[in-house]
């Protein structure tokens, strides 16, 4: 077993970024140019260069993507055999250990996120410049997001504040409560709201903007049940008028639909970058595609794949007919096989369903194993995904029914393309199973289904082999409980 913790990884992460080639004779000679950690962030420049390097470790995401769904009712582990990443093949199946290496991949590479965020805002005081406080928004939301993708699959996790974590608080900084990690979250989403510039001010692309932060916050409140907080940061939102949907719904997730009117935050791929299975997060590119893709196709429009990540049919029923969304999100490859003359192989707990959204297209340009390196982006929150979190909220919180179904409705008319499939004029619990289902249908593929499913107590009855009382938690790596010499404790049931 690999004796690393998170804090000697994410020391090798930042301890070598600024180190510089010598040879021998270095012991008897004055180095020409040396700069070490410690002794950064003199100039705008650095700050930028630094959060460019928290925003990269957004692209180690796709993993959170591919297992928050095959986690759910969903989709299947799929990919070639039973032994294929044998990970995944356990969190499919519910029977996952604090050895799970996907699982570790995970912890690892969020808490990366974080401690580059933190390097930044150890050393946020040392240099003025005028755009400081957009440059510090950014980090604090990239700090957040990573935090939030934490606290949902682990649970309690180490805080510190701003600065980094040394090798040796594995053994002194405990577990943090996970009422203590949403309410860092919270202010460092709070931080990103007043102090970032909004998608019209911001031309950048891939950016954290003030939507974006708004959007975050308003989930990480609804994930708490702070219904009236939610219900207000969301509705402020909507009202900007910044964002909308799309009307085709298709566009969306296609390489020329990225970035958007309905996109509120995405994290951007591209192909200048090949993975390999040594490091498959080293990638610049959105691994999770070619993990999706069709195995041994052939045929128009799409490339082949290694089939993870497939459909079970429960999702392809939960779809009404006539809702267009469907051939969108679900490619039934016997169909589609048998229209356009295509090939295909057949893999592990084939469903004959593949994830559409997020599978290779003819065209994509990949610099190495096309399966490895995509330049399509994940859209993490789409607008879509806004006003239904804002339906919720202001159904759960009890607060205004008539708003909630207006805003369910508006999404509903995209997908039927007319206003015959409204919702009724139902309220209470009723109407929160219609939000609950049509956010099924809407995000499927996009990782927010085994989540949705915990945090509205529905997971024990709707995901085969959960435990309730454990599996709404993931263990945390052995290593890092081994390493901690009883400084944390595992989760529940672990």
């Amino acid at each position: 077993m690999r004796k690393y913790t998170i804090y000697s990884l994410l020391a090798v992460f930042l301890g070598t970024a600024f180190m510089v080639s010598c040879s021998d004779e270095f012991v008897n000679r004055k180095a020409p140019y040396s700069i070490d950690s410690e002794n950064y962030f003199n100039s705008e420049s650095d700050y930028n260069q630094a959060l460019i390097g928290a925003y990269d470790m957004l692209q180690s995401t796709y993993l959170n993507v591919m297992m928050g769904e095959i986690a759910s009712d969903n989709t299947a582990s799929g990919g070639e055999s039973a032994i294929d990443v044998i990970g995944v093949q356990q969190i499919d199946d519910m029977i996952h250990t604090s050895a799970n290496p996907q699982l570790k991949n995970l912890w690892d590479w969020m808490f990366a996120g974080v401690q580059r965020c933190n390097y930044i805002l150890e050393f946020k005081d040392k240099t003025d410049f005028t755009n400081k406080p957009q440059l510090l928004a950014e980090t604090r939301f990239l700090r957040a997001y990573y935090h939030f993708e934490l606290v949902k699959w682990f649970g309690a996790i180490p805080l510190n504040g701003d600065k980094r974590f040394s090798v040796e608080d594995v053994t002194r900084v405990p577990r943090s409560s996970v009422h203590d990690v949403y309410a860092s979250i919270e202010a460092d989403l709070q931080f990103a709201v007043a102090n970032l510039k909004t998608k019209s001010e911001n031309p950048s692309k891939g950016r954290a903007t003030k939507g974006a932060a708004q959007a975050l916050l308003g989930k990480v409140y609804l994930y708490q049940e702070k219904y009236v907080d939610a219900s207000n940061v969301l509705e402020d939102l909507i009202n900007t008028g910044d964002y909308a949907l799309v009307s085709d719904y298709n566009s969306i997730f296609e390489n020329n639909g990225e970035n958007n009117i309905e996109s509120v935050f995405e994290v951007q791929y591209t192909d200048q970058e090949g993975a390999s299975f040594d490091c498959l997060q080293c990638s610049e590119g959105n691994v999770a595609v070619g993990f999706n893709g069709i195995r041994n196709y052939s045929g128009p429009l799409f490339e082949s794949g290694y089939s993870f990540n497939v459909p079970r049919q429960e999702v392809v029923d939960a779809f009404e007919p006539g809702d267009r969304r469907k051939d969108v999100a679900i490619l039934d490859i016997v169909t589609w096989a048998a229209a356009n003359n295509a090939s295909y192989g057949v893999g592990y707990k084939h469903t004959g369903y593949f994830n559409r959204k997020y599978i290779p297209r003819v065209g994509d340009a990949n610099i190495g194993d096309q399966n490895l390196t995509n330049p399509n982006n994940y859209r993490s929150i789409r607008y879509a995904d806004v006003l239904l979190m804002a339906a919720e909220a202001f159904n759960r919180g009890g607060i205004d029914d008539a708003k909630a179904r207006n805003y369910l409705n508006e999404v509903r008319r995209r997908a039927f393309g007319d206003s015959n499939h409204d919702t009724p004029a139902v309220s209470g619990a009723n109407l929160t199973e219609l939000i609950l289902a049509e956010r099924r249908v809407e995000l499927v593929g996009e990782g927010q289904r085994f989540f949705d499913l915990v945090r509205t107590g529905k997971a024990a009855a709707e995901i085969e082999g959960f435990t309730a009382g454990k599996n709404e938690l993931f263990p945390i790596p052995i290593e890092e409980i081994q390493f901690s010499n009883g400084n944390w404790q595992q989760n529940p049931g672990y």
